[in-house]
């Protein structure tokens, strides 16, 4: 296809961006249904959690033989492939009449069809626009992810409320029919390898690892010991694969995975950016969705629509950082949007009190989601900037592992720096208003059982004393995850220092 053509029309990126919007939807909406489809199929809480968690498992342990894939079958082959799978899954997922149903439609299927997908939106996008038009393109996709993810639980929340759970995949569903309508509208990629090329064991060896490391990090706040024996094992897996993938590109064989592409300063330290990006978005979206539902005793769908500010600024400002990258650069914007992010988070660590208002959480939602809107929008192509053309397919895959590990870390970590805010939280509340059992471990451990067993304000005593306790508890233990996020995000922040702006075309 000419590239004046390719260039001449966004659709390719509308279809892109709306796969990469519903498979980001999946791992957020049904949140809020969990006790509707308990009901419905007739099963218990721990199995649909399981589920939900299996769908990122699957997911992130075949990203990067997806990425390969696409090189052996073509892009467009493998995400068409991909979408169609999508489809038999969310439709399997809409019809399911019991809990093992959902899942091999939902965690099984869907999960191998958000791998196959995922790599090659980034591959066609990086692969039919170029210059700002690339940049604009992949902000989009990227910010897509991040609004799903924002607007999952008021999505799942309308469903649940006005008409059922199933109706969130029938949504999918048509989305899935839409991109397979329309797909001559996508330009076509031919294969750059055969099936002989296809690194068997790498593969393997891939999926057990990241599989091992996704399962560490997904049950890191309920088992941290076996978990982090997990997590360890899973990175031990993975650094043999490199070692594997380095001794297999040096026999001249085609490697699953070209390690050597990690020498590239941009890719190496974007890839960091990332994962620690969606790790404070996803994580921050989560604790600030608890505290909404546990304190204020939001709705599902009130959450959501509490949830708004951050989502409406994460869409204009990604929007608008192409544009403004190319009178500053991708370098300057992603560290300014560092900078916003850690002023959001530090506007919104003495806001969370019993007695908070929306209206009062309002700035620093806006702040913040300015701050990631800018980052999100960029990293994608500032790290791809320097990889050559015959490796994009390589990179995309290292890229979405990125992301989606950062999604996945983003719940466990938050959710273990919360429970260590509530520690400390209660350390400070026994200080002041039980001095008496100041030091006393078991007295402290009582205090947060109660206190988790409490699940929202309308169990909590109208006792003054206790109120003022639990003030203290929720004060300091949202403040302790904003002041950590804040660190997060200077990371971040010095990680931008280190990019190279040169290769990025105007």
């Amino acid at each position: 296809m000419n590239e004046t053509i390719k260039e001449a029309s966004w659709i390719p990126l509308i279809l892109a961006a709306c796969a990469s919007f519903i498979i980001a939807l999946d791992t957020t909406f049904m949140n809020v249904s969990i006790a509707q489809v308990v009901a419905d199929l007739n099963t218990d809480v721990s199995t649909i959690q399981i589920t939900m968690a299996f769908y990122t498992l699957i997911t992130a342990a075949f990203m990067l033989l997806s990425a390969k894939l696409q090189d052996i079958v073509g892009k467009k082959k493998l995400f068409l492939i991909g979408t169609s799978l999508y489809g038999i899954g969310t439709f399997t997922a809409a019809i399911s009449w019991s809990a093992p149903v959902l899942f091999i439609g939902w965690a099984v299927v869907e999960g191998i069809a958000g791998a196959l997908m995922l790599p090659a939106t980034i591959s066609i996008i990086s692969g039919t626009y170029s210059g700002e038009r690339r940049t604009y393109a992949l902000a989009i996709e990227s910010v897509m992810v991040a609004i799903a993810a924002a607007i999952g639980p008021l999505f799942g929340g309308i469903m649940t409320t006005f008409l059922s759970w199933r109706c969130g995949f029938a949504f999918e569903l048509i989305i899935v029919v839409i991109i397979l309508v329309m797909q001559k509208k996508i330009p076509d990629f031919a294969p750059t390898e055969s099936k002989n090329d296809l690194d068997i064991a790498g593969s393997i060896i891939s999926v057990i690892g990241l599989f091992l490391l996704a399962l560490g990090i997904l049950t890191l706040s309920d088992e941290p010991t076996a978990s982090i024996v997990v997590m360890v094992l899973g990175i031990i897996i993975l650094v043999f694969f490199a070692l594997f993938e380095i001794k297999k590109k040096r026999k001249g064989d085609v490697p699953l995975l070209d390690v050597e592409l990690f020498k590239d300063r941009n890719l190496r330290t974007g890839t960091g950016i990332m994962l620690l990006t969606y790790l404070v978005m996803e994580g921050g979206l989560f604790v600030v969705s608890l505290y909404l539902q546990s304190v204020l005793e939001l709705s599902a769908f009130n959450t959501g629509l509490a949830m708004l500010p951050m989502t409406i600024s994460l869409l204009i400002f990604s929007l608008a950082a192409p544009g403004l990258a190319g009178k500053l650069n991708h370098k300057t914007l992603m560290a300014i949007g560092s900078i916003l992010s850690i002023i959001g988070c530090l506007m919104l660590s003495y806001q969370f009190k019993i007695n908070t208002t929306i209206w009062e959480l309002l700035p620093g939602m806006f702040v913040l989601g300015a701050g990631l809107g800018f980052i999100m929008a960029l990293s994608v192509d500032i790290a791809l900037v320097n990889i050559p053309e015959e490796s994009q397919n390589n990179a995309s895959g290292i890229t979405s592992t990125s992301q989606s590990l950062g999604e996945s870390l983003g719940t466990a970590i938050i959710g273990i720096i919360l429970i260590l805010g509530v520690f400390g939280g209660i350390s400070n509340a026994v200080d002041i208003y039980a001095p008496e059992y100041s030091g006393n471990e078991t007295f402290h451990i009582d205090v947060f059982n109660h206190f988790e067993k409490m699940g929202n304000m309308n169990e909590i005593n109208a006792d003054s004393t206790v109120m003022a306790i639990a003030n203290v508890i929720i004060q300091d233990a949202m403040e302790f995850v904003m002041i950590v996020t804040a660190i997060l995000m200077a990371i971040v922040f010095v990680l931008t220092l280190r990019l190279k702006d040169t290769g990025i075309k105007k």
